[in-house]
């Protein structure tokens, strides 16, 4: 193909990638599939071109950090000033995958392997736990729930930074991916390969809110309800459920939902790895506002 011209050339090669695709099972046109947002809401792109986007933080000065979920040592933390400046805040990192504002600073996890959760404040770090595989991040301000992304080991776990104890709530978990903890002291936890969500209990029976999602990835719950993010490749979706029970889809056509991160009421930012980019969304009577 190489005398063709640049165009026919690429439509040559667009229609053989499409044909290959039909082939092997896949529609192709998943991939190219827009996101679109429920009725009564919208979205925006905030930023892009950042590839392996995973989790989102804010710091008390309204600083954002960014993690870009490289493997081996090559993942880092970006920050953002709010007048839009960006730099390099931590670097040799292994898929740091949970961020959550903690304390002066942000917590960090990596989902790499047997790493620590560090503690990134006044421009210094510092270990707080060891952790195996840690996927992701909660706060309620005082202690650190960390939930780790294992196959049939994974663990819940909370860390109380004043007596240094580590202890876990649960168990033999199935690549665990989500944990929140709501402003009324509920705790939610996400299991990707059982396709559900679930409340934790001290008792240990803990019940099935969601089920049969497609790939449950970050939870993070405010005064609207519970946020959910599906970690899938394609056709994912960012659902609310609300503290009544029902449930809404707010976009779908996700590639890969990550982190979501409130700002206000309504409005919040959501990090969209597959698409290498963070969106806006908001409701459209808090952009009226």
């Amino acid at each position: 193909m190489s005398g063709l011209p640049g165009f026919r050339r690429r439509r040559v090669l667009a229609l053989a990638a499409l044909g290959a695709s039909v082939l092997a099972g896949f529609p192709a046109w998943q991939h190219f599939y827009p996101v679109s947002a429920a009725e009564g809401w919208s979205y925006e792109v905030y930023l892009d071109e950042l590839p392996q986007v995973s989790a989102l933080a804010m710091d008390a000065a309204g600083a954002l950090y960014i993690s870009l979920e490289r493997s081996n040592q090559q993942g880092s933390i970006l920050r953002r000033e709010v007048n839009g400046t960006l730099s390099q805040a931590l670097l040799g990192l292994s898929k740091p995958d949970g961020l959550v504002a903690f304390r002066d600073g942000v917590a960090i996890g990596q989902e790499g392997g047997d790493l620590p959760v560090v503690w990134l404040h006044g421009g210094r770090s510092e270990v707080l736990f060891q952790g195996r595989n840690v996927e992701s991040l909660a706060s309620d301000g005082q202690v650190l729930y960390a939930i780790e992304d294992r196959a049939g080991d994974g663990r819940l776990l909370r860390f109380d930074p004043v007596s240094r104890v580590l202890t876990v709530l649960r168990d033999g978990l199935s690549e665990g991916e989500g944990v929140a903890v709501c402003p009324n002291g509920q705790l939610f936890y996400a299991e990707k390969k059982k396709h559900w969500v679930k409340r934790w209990q001290a008792d240990g029976a803990d019940p099935v809110v969601l089920e049969n999602l497609n790939a449950p990835g970050f939870l993070m719950c405010n005064d609207e309800g519970l946020w959910i993010t599906e970690d899938a490749t394609h056709r994912a979706r960012l659902l609310l459920l609300e503290r009544s029970g029902k449930l809404h889809t707010i976009l779908s056509g996700l590639r890969s939902g990550q982190t979501v991160l409130p700002l206000a009421p309504g409005r919040l930012l959501l990090a969209e790895q597959g698409r290498a980019r963070v969106l806006a969304v908001q409701r459209e009577s808090a952009a009226q506002r």
